[in-house]
């Protein structure tokens, strides 16, 4: 029998994909400016105040704007058509830069937590007023960026971002909030100590994202799926037998591909079967890219050896 490919929304998923990471490209880029700018504010604050902090701060929200400049670039990549080399087109650069920005938020969370050590074991004097100021600046920059990456696209990439960005954010909270207790009270620990709360929080969620980009890349299973349930909707449809060599796995954020072999009684039912699995699939588990390969259910065969006449 020959296969059967269920493509049935396939220009316009891949329009939609297309239009998807153009949108997300474009957010991207526009938060990269901002963080950018304000980066170069702060790097200035930072060598006019003597400030340490805000001059490492500065140095993390460049760190960020990379990171910010490889998700924009990695939405770009993702929307290009598929072509010869590569027959789902680049969807996946997407999570690969989203494990990548992943893997870079490690970093920075180490490097944060060694600098606030250091600053425990040897406290500085800071400048609370000017790191209450240029804090209260960056975390108003931080909220808008965020809340434009929020209400973009949640793939694996703006993820990423989003969560570089949550870091700036909670740490222009943290520094705020540590600037109005030095500059009140005088007692600089609070400035490290608030830094490797954020740190953790960030930690767990960096996690999380790392664990399912990884699923992602190594062809896993969907989290809001579950492969027997799908094998057992899909024999239980009339006219299919059984199904075998089930497999469902991640395009990328957007779409979910499935193939399978399909075991029939009888080859007619096929053209009947097919559009029955395809808008199962698609209307109860969201899968839109499907491949089945119908099969005959197979048939006990019996030899009957003619009998020799004894000689």
């Amino acid at each position: 029998m020959a296969q059967h490919h269920a493509h049935d929304h396939h220009d316009h998923d891949h329009a939609h994909h297309h239009h998807g990471a153009s949108a997300s490209a474009r957010v991207l880029t526009v938060a990269l400016m901002f963080t950018l700018g304000f980066a170069a504010v702060e790097a200035l604050a930072g060598w006019w105040s003597g400030s340490l902090a805000l001059l490492s701060d500065a140095g993390h929200m460049v760190t960020d704007s990379m990171s910010l400049a490889l998700a924009a670039v990695a939405a770009r990549l993702s929307a290009l058509p598929a072509s010869a080399t590569h027959s789902y087109g680049l969807r996946r650069v997407e999570t690969l830069a989203g494990l990548l920005n992943g893997l870079a938020m490690l970093a920075v969370v180490a490097i944060i937590v060694w600098h606030a050590v250091e600053r425990l074991l040897e406290p500085r004097a800071i400048q609370g007023m000017a790191v209450m100021l240029v804090a209260a600046i960056g975390l108003g920059v931080n909220l808008v960026v965020a809340w434009m990456l929020s209400r973009g696209e949640a793939n694996l990439n703006t993820r990423a971002a989003l969560l570089h960005v949550m870091g700036d954010l909670l740490g222009s909270v943290a520094a705020l909030v540590a600037g109005m207790v030095i500059h009140f009270t005088g007692w600089t620990p609070i400035d490290p100590l608030l830094s490797m709360l954020i740190c953790g929080l960030i930690l767990a969620a960096t996690l999380r994202l790392l664990r399912q980009a990884v699923h992602t890349l190594l062809d896993g299973v969907p989290p809001r799926i579950t492969l027997p349930e799908v094998g057992t909707t899909m024999a239980s449809v009339e006219g299919v037998t059984s199904v075998h060599d089930l497999h469902i796995w991640n395009l990328d954020s957007r779409e979910t591909a499935l193939s399978a072999h399909v075991v029939l009684m009888r080859a007619e039912d096929w053209p009947v079967v097919l559009p029955r699995l395809q808008s199962l699939l698609a209307e109860r588990f969201g899968i839109g890219h499907i491949t089945l390969q119908p099969e005959l259910a197979p048939r006990q065969i019996v030899h009957f050896a003619p009998r020799r006449a004894a000689d």
